[in-house]
């Protein structure tokens, strides 16, 4: 098939087709007559390329997902778009409060705020792998969202740069990582946005949670003291976790830093503790 050919049926222009040429995200061969032949396979690539710019993702970000065949670079950009929206709002938001006669001053600092928690969610994300990264990159986002002002705060803003920056490697077993992959791989972000709602509205209201959960909680807890659950994937996945945390400095530094950083959620944190005392209160043997 012939460039004019494949314009008419991607929607593309030539020129963005050349383009997409010269960086190598296609590579159509050449005719005799110097002409460029362009597969089905070649035409199907450039459908997706159509596709994931139109979604605003540049050429690497391009490169990655087409390189990419379990779809994790994908559930990252998704991640990564949601930390963009948030930021953007949170910037939509002083644009109002400049436009209603703010001190530019005062939300220059505000700001700044932005930028820095988002580079606390962006390096989760880099951190920890797969829909574990993701998972948590979620959960503490929807915390960091308040102004960095105190000295208290700045100096607890980088305990986490430096807890992030030196999080070690973590692989899990090839077994283990099968297993995660097949029951990780159609949740999305909005499903994971969903799931930390619900735990933030079971925490502030336990009580509720637990009257209303009576029996899942039951079958739930004397299926965690199965052996089929203790010699479960997910069983071991969690105590390598629970390790890995551990180790790393996760429970030692970057919580105690979380909670002097962010007033939210530090107050999550005591209404965490406060629900898992009423848990125990009613489930003892839990």
């Amino acid at each position: 098939m012939l460039i004019n050919e494949v314009s008419k049926a991607t929607n593309l222009t030539k020129k963005a087709i050349e383009y997409y040429a010269g960086q190598a995200l296609i590579s159509p061969s050449i005719l005799n007559n110097g002409y460029r032949d362009f597969n089905e396979a070649t035409v199907g690539r450039l459908k997706k390329i159509s596709v994931l710019r139109k979604l605003g993702l540049n050429t690497e970000e391009i490169r990655s997902v087409l390189a990419d065949e379990t779809n994790s670079t994908l559930k990252r950009l998704s991640v990564q778009k949601e930390l963009t929206l948030q930021k953007e709002q949170a910037k939509k938001t002083i644009l109002d409060q400049l436009s209603s006669g703010k001190d530019y001053a005062e939300l220059s600092k505000a700001l700044d705020s932005i930028d820095q928690n988002t580079t606390i969610a962006e390096k989760l994300l880099e951190a920890f792998p797969g829909y574990y990264g993701r998972f948590i990159c979620l959960h503490f986002a929807s915390f960091l969202n308040e102004p960095i002002t105190t000295e208290e705060q700045k100096a607890a803003y980088q305990d986490i740069l430096a807890f992030l920056d030196n999080v070690p490697p973590f692989n899990f077993p090839p077994e283990l990582q099968d297993y995660l992959n097949e029951n990780t791989e159609q949740i999305t972000t909005d499903q994971i946005t969903g799931m930390l709602k619900n735990t933030r509205k079971s925490i502030e209201n336990p009580e509720k949670f637990l009257s209303e959960n009576k029996e899942f909680l039951e079958h739930y807890w004397t299926y965690m003291q199965s052996e089929e659950y203790k010699s479960s994937p997910a069983y071991k996945l969690g105590i390598l976790l629970k390790e890995f945390n551990s180790s790393n400095g996760y429970y030692d530094i970057f919580i105690p830093a979380m909670k002097k950083l962010s007033p939210s959620y530090a107050s999550y944190y005591r209404q965490s503790e406060i629900a898992s005392e009423k848990i125990l209160a009613q489930y003892p043997e839990m």
